[in-house]
């Protein structure tokens, strides 16, 4: 069956729009954690199987709900040939930061595969623990939430030989939990409608963020990032803008102003992609100051967003503006407790304060313990058009900075020196390496007798043609550093 156009998140509509839809970019996939891992199918045909057929009642939708898409997106999702992915063999075998794969091709298609390229990784871990730990899948794999997870998961043990495990399905114990997450919520923040749902890149197949959406509505969460879930449910889809586009546009500024200057609609500024105090946060000001009346958002979301709150609050006072302000990225709810309190502190409006759960409703209710956040996988852009771009953000301890250019890895064929190297396409393999991306695979996936180097050799570091990249675009964005 066809991928609908609308599985995916709302803000690659609007991005599409405030950006370049024809532009050629390249994305890659990576795990931040979770040691030694094997692919376990063939990738370039999983990402051809994920790409959408769009219809027009699937443009009608969408500009019913303010994303009215024009010819230039239209025509990059009918490109599909162009795509090039560039990817790890089946059976390989790589470890966290390592790219798995990368995707060039228009702007709008590759960067809309995202939420269900990074399911992925449930795949991945299905497999590694198939291939380590049969007895210990077997626990994991006990019940699931639906019965597509159960065909995912069943189809990767034959894709790696493992005999098949009992899985019983379960979707109404998962639709009662999540509504428990959702309906604790509701009640610390007194209001449904302050609450939204952007869990899709959390779940693991479409089918299982579906009943996790349906939990939702029915507690009267109903705005959601997934557009599919969105026409099915009857519900609303939200999402203006992530990393990607202000990596885009090289500035935080002139991102904001690309999403306000060609949406109509209320925009939300993303502030964390470079450093959230010194230029998100100054940059969204600028904006909101010289249009107050349009109610645009600020949204923290990643470092101590604590510290960023206050700081926020106290230069919209000292400026006399009043943003809306938008809490996600790992919240649960002890934090929006601690949130809803600083609220209260700093005398904050509840209508001006929102929040947006993924996996604290989509994956913690889940009683398999293959989620997203156990890896941390990932998709970034790392090239948009001919310049390298990565997201740097102000909590470089987190590991979060992603790479730039056009990675391909290196794997250590003999010698001393880091077991991967992160390289760019077309540099020549370096002495004792070959390249591991592209690779013809070596026969089934195993991890028989794959035994994990001595601590200080698990090293994976880029070459120096990609950290001369990262050098460059450090410098030129953080000049004082130099």
């Amino acid at each position: 069956m066809a991928t609908s156009l609308l599985a995916t998140d709302g803000y690659k509509f609007s991005m599409a729009e405030a950006g370049w839809p024809l532009r050629r970019e390249t994305f890659y996939y990576t795990h931040r954690k979770g040691g030694l891992q094997v692919v376990p199918l063939d990738i370039v045909a999983f990402i051809r199987s994920l790409l959408p057929e769009p219809k027009p009642e699937d443009y009608d939708f969408l500009s019913r709900n303010d994303y009215e898409m024009g010819i230039g997106f239209k025509s990059a999702m009918q490109r599909k040939d162009r795509l090039v992915i560039h990817a790890l063999p089946r059976g390989a075998l790589f470890y966290p930061k390592e790219p798995v794969l990368s995707l060039t091709g228009n702007s709008a298609i590759v960067s809309w595969l995202e939420p269900l390229l990074i399911q992925l990784n449930f795949r991945i871990q299905v497999a590694t623990l198939a291939l380590t730990d049969r007895e210990e899948l077997a626990r994991a794999l006990t019940v699931v939430t639906c019965e597509q997870q159960k065909h995912i998961a069943l189809e990767t043990l034959d894709d790696v030989g493992v005999k098949a495990v009992p899985i019983r399905v379960d979707p109404d114990g998962y639709y009662q939990r999540v509504r428990a997450q959702v309906k604790e919520l509701v009640d610390i923040v007194e209001d449904p409608s302050r609450i939204f749902e952007v869990g899709l890149r959390a779940a693991t197949c479409l089918e299982q963020h579906e009943i996790a959406l349906r939990a939702c509505k029915d507690i009267g969460v109903t705005r959601t990032s997934n557009v599919e879930g969105a026409r099915t449910l009857g519900m609303i889809p939200v999402g203006t803008m992530g990393h990607e586009h202000i990596q885009r546009y090289g500035s935080d500024e002139a991102a904001f102003r690309a999403m306000r200057e060609r949406r109509p609609q209320r925009s939300s500024y993303l502030l964390d992609t470079y450093d959230t105090l010194a230029s998100g946060l100054p940059a969204a000001y600028r904006l909101i100051r010289e249009e107050p009346a349009r109610s645009d958002s600020i949204r923290f979301d990643s470092g101590n967003k604590k510290l960023q709150y206050l700081y926020a609050v106290t230069q919209a006072r000292d400026l006399g503006i009043r943003p809306v302000n938008i809490l996600e990225d790992g919240l649960d709810a002890q934090a929006t407790r601690e949130f809803e309190e600083l609220r209260r502190q700093v005398g904050w409006e509840p209508s001006a304060q929102f929040y947006g759960y993924g996996g604290h409703i989509v994956a913690r209710p889940m009683e398999c313990p293959f989620t997203r956040d156990r890896v941390a996988a990932v998709y970034k852009l790392s090239l948009t058009g001919t310049t390298p771009t990565m997201k740097f953000g102000n909590e470089a301890a987190e590991g979060k900075q992603s790479i730039p250019g056009s990675p391909v890895l290196f794997r250590r064929r003999h010698g001393s020196g880091p077991i991967g190297l992160i390289g760019q396409e077309g540099e020549p393999a370096p002495e004792g390496y070959f390249q591991l991306t592209d690779s013809p695979p070596e026969g089934p996936p195993s991890l028989v007798g794959a035994q994990l180097p001595e601590v200080k050799e698990v090293r994976v570091v880029p070459t120096p043609a990609t950290q001369a990249l990262a050098d460059e675009l450090r410098n030129r964005h953080f000049p004082k550093a130099r």
